[in-house]
């Protein structure tokens, strides 16, 4: 893992060094919630996100340890991206951000279906959603 420069020993500042940019968190939201999981797929999304950026998005996120590159098993010149442990371990974070969005915005239907089931039981949707992204690492 590469050592991040850290601004300050807060684990909120440290934490921001790695992940804290708009781009970096789409990745892996697109990794845990939309299983988009190649270059393309990244390019697809919504948000337009340039190629330079993303290329470099993708490299400090495998630097630090929150994805890995894999093999494709259906094209040798496409790459599958995967949540590590350390990825999945952002799962709560996402959620936290999510239920705020849910708040203070007007959200699309299946992320409020989603998010229906973490109001009934947010440790237990966690659990499951953590072994399942775990299973597909």
């Amino acid at each position: 893992m590469k050592d991040t420069k850290k601004r300050s020993d807060c684990p909120i500042s440290s934490s921001l060094d790695i992940w804290g940019d708009k781009w970096s968190l789409l990745i892996v939201r697109d990794l845990m919630f939309a299983k988009e999981c190649t270059y393309g797929d990244f390019l697809k999304s919504d948000e337009k996100i340039a190629t330079n950026i993303l290329a470099s998005r993708l490299l400090t996120l495998e630097t630090n340890g929150i994805i890995t590159k894999h093999d494709h098993p259906e094209s040798k010149a496409k790459v599958l991206y995967k949540l590590t442990e350390k990825g999945v371990d952002m799962l709560p974070l996402m959620i936290e951000i999510n239920l705020w969005a849910d708040k203070h915005f007007s959200l699309p239907i299946e992320r409020k279906a989603m998010l229906e089931e973490v109001k009934k039981d947010k440790e237990a949707f966690i659990r499951k959603q953590k072994v399942a992204l775990l299973i597909n690492s």
